[in-house]
């Protein structure tokens, strides 16, 4: 070979070699990140609220001593359930048997007394016609025949008063419940210018529970309702589930069957009242539940991971995975957090792809590969985490993020 073709082959390879070592130096595209994503789609979701209560009896009654008398006997187990109209206590009957016997007496004389003048008028009622007596003796003796009658009245009437005080003298039970202690003891005088309390009994077969809402959350429903966005079911009932101060819930579901149309100034809440079912008489009055209210159901809604969701200075947003495979900002309208997960009520379209896991990796307008997100809990075989508190502050939300952020790599 020639020196100049030499020359001409040696510069081609060593160009080669140069656009080989240029084509090795250029680093590798790195694939798009894997995200772990939810797809959303509109559903009816329960408008739950979580509120403090306090139970009270469903009736309440004091029994009280209605006559003047000693108390003799108490007749029933202090704490034990009774039955309406059962005897309670005994009041000392003797006085009141004998104003009973006295009141007969004198119905019986004023019944003497008018028949005696009934017969006096019969009499110059006769007469009269012959004129054996003056119109002014008939008159009389007919006045004097209506008096008695009215005195016979007045007789029966103060007879039956003292039957009636008789019959106090046992002292019944109102309404059937649990009777609690007594208030008196034996041999002391009741009755005696007031009526006296002698014991309570409450009805805690049903139980009220006691509770308020916020005027501002009120208004939210009511809200929600006049757009038509709530459904009530059929019945327009509200169910509630009553947690015990250990965490269990209670075996029956109550309804809400009472609220409020007057705000307290004080505090700026509406009362509701709550009627639970308790046939084992599990609950007792006065206990402090916590309530699981459904008032009623909002449409077209959407339920979305509290990690899903970041806030900054223009609000909430979700990011989505789009039909060409880009990540999407989409800002969004939160209305509550329940069961662990934001409603949504604005912002989301159905089949959106909603990134969950993997946020810190992914940017606006960037490819991103989207995986089929698996809580945590339900991942490693454990009982669901517990629901957030409704007012979970934008920091928590933001922790979850950079939480599932860490795991998904």
């Amino acid at each position: 070979m020639t020196s100049p073709a030499r020359s001409l082959a040696l510069g081609c390879a060593i160009l080669v070699a140069l656009a080989a070592c240029k084509q090795e130096a250029q680093p590798p595209q790195m694939p798009p990140p894997e995200v772990g994503v939810v797809t959303v789609s509109p559903q009816t979701v329960p408008l739950q609220r979580d509120l403090v209560g306090r139970l009270s009896p469903y009736r309440s009654s004091d029994v009280r001593a209605r006559v003047p008398g000693v108390l003799v006997k108490r007749v029933y187990k202090e704490g034990s359930d009774v039955k309406e109209g059962q005897a309670l206590f005994l009041i000392d009957p003797a006085p009141l048997q004998a104003s009973l016997s006295a009141a007969q007496a004198n119905l019986a004389s004023a019944q003497a007394t008018h028949a005696n003048a009934r017969t006096a008028a019969e009499r110059a009622r006769q007469l009269a016609p012959q004129r054996f007596v003056s119109r002014s003796d008939l008159d009389n003796a007919e006045a004097a025949e209506r008096s008695a009658a009215a005195a016979v009245q007045q007789a029966r009437a103060n007879v039956e008063s003292a039957r009636i005080n008789l019959g106090y003298a046992t002292v019944t039970a109102p309404i059937s419940g649990r009777a609690g202690k007594q208030q008196v003891t034996e041999g002391a005088l009741v009755g005696q210018g007031e009526a006296t309390l002698l014991t309570t009994i409450d009805q805690i077969d049903p139980l009220y529970v006691n509770f308020s809402m916020s005027v501002s959350e009120l208004d939210s429903l009511r809200r929600a309702q006049g757009e038509g966005g709530v459904e009530l079911n059929a019945a327009g009932e509200s169910p509630v589930r009553v947690l015990l101060p250990d965490g269990r819930v209670h075996a029956h579901t109550g309804m809400l069957d009472f609220s409020g149309i007057v705000a307290d100034p004080a505090t700026g809440s509406v009362s509701l009242r709550a009627r639970v079912p308790n046939p084992e008489l599990s609950l007792l009055p006065g206990m402090f539940v916590t309530l699981q209210a459904t008032l009623g159901s909002r449409s077209g809604a959407y339920l979305v991971p509290q990690a899903a969701i970041q806030r900054d200075a223009n609000g909430a947003y979700a990011m989505v995975v789009g039909k060409d495979g880009n990540v999407l900002r989409r800002n969004v309208v939160t209305d509550r957090a329940q069961d662990g997960q934001w409603l949504i009520s604005e912002g989301l379209q159905p089949g959106d792809q909603v990134i969950v896991a993997g946020l810190q990796k992914v940017k606006e307008g960037a490819p991103a590969k989207p995986t089929p997100w698996t809580p945590p809990a339900a991942a490693n075989g454990n009982a669901p985490a517990a629901p957030a508190p409704a007012d979970a502050a934008p920091e928590a939300a933001a922790g979850d993020d950079a939480a599932d952020g860490k795991q998904a790599e």
